[in-house]
This record gives structure tokens, sequence and C-alpha cells, in this order.
């Protein structure tokens, strides 16, 4: 089947199967007389166990290691059990980091009086420097925004 058939067989884009070869993370894809990509039924199956893996969060990094593990049938199911387990840590301290920024957002908006006059304590706290620690939580979680979001 060509790029398109697999991409809608699989639920992952063309464009992101293209990446996931780009980058190693499936190989490289059988290419007809003409160039065409071709895959295999167990090439979409690859990409469903990739499209799954990341519908987890689980970043390309983490995937790359599941899929090296799904392949090996001796590995130990401890290992996949620690990297879940790893994973569900990472994301219960980005949804208490993205809950510190929502209560924050939450008390801002409470305190402006949202009226026609200037004053708004939510852009005055937005001006106001903070240490680089806070900085360090918003760029986190904004990464773990843009994982929910995409």
């Amino acid at each position: 089947m060509n790029i398109g058939e697999a991409a809608r067989a699989s639920g992952v884009s063309a464009k992101m199967i293209r990446y996931y070869e780009q980058t190693g993370l499936i190989p490289p894809a059988a290419r007809t007389a003409a160039g065409y990509r071709s895959y295999s039924e167990e090439n979409v199956h690859v990409l469903r166990f990739i499209r799954r893996a990341r519908d987890l969060g689980f970043s390309i990094a983490k995937i790359a290691n599941l899929l090296q593990l799904w392949r090996d049938r001796n590995r130990h199911s401890a290992k996949v059990k620690r990297i879940a387990e790893a994973h569900i840590a990472e994301l219960r301290r980005k949804i208490e980091e993205l809950e510190q920024i929502a209560a924050t957002l939450e008390h801002l908006a409470a305190s402006c009086s949202g009226d026609n006059r200037p004053e708004c304590p939510i852009l005055a706290d937005l001006e106001t420097p903070r240490a680089g620690p806070a900085r360090t939580k918003w760029k986190r979680s904004r990464g773990l925004v843009g994982a929910i979001l995409s």
C-alpha cells in the first residue's frame, strides 16, 4: 500500500510517517520501481503501535525503546513496566505543575475586576520578573500542553 493508504490504516499522517522514517524510528519503506514508498500490513502494525504510544504521551525516544522491547521476544516485562511507571510519575508531576499554573491564573482572574478601567492585576503579574524555577516549571508544563494539544 502507498503512504496515503498506510496513513489511513494506521491513523498516522503521511508527514509523520516520513518523519519517523527520517529519524530512524521505523526503517525506510520499500520502494516501487517508480520510487514510491510501499508499506506492508506489518509496517502498518508498527505505525499503530507508535500512534498508541504517542496517544499515551510517550516521547519519540521512549517509543524507540518500547519498540525495541516489543520486538525482543526474550525481553523481561519488568523493563517495560519500569518505563511505564516512570512515565506515569512524569505525567503526575506535569499534571501537578499545570494545576499550580491554573490555580495561579484563577487567583489572578478573580482579582481582576474585568471592567473598563485599565488596571489589571493579571498584566501586572505578567510584567513582574520571577525567579528561575517558575520559568523552568512553565517551560516543562508548556511542553506537556503542546503534547496534549498535538
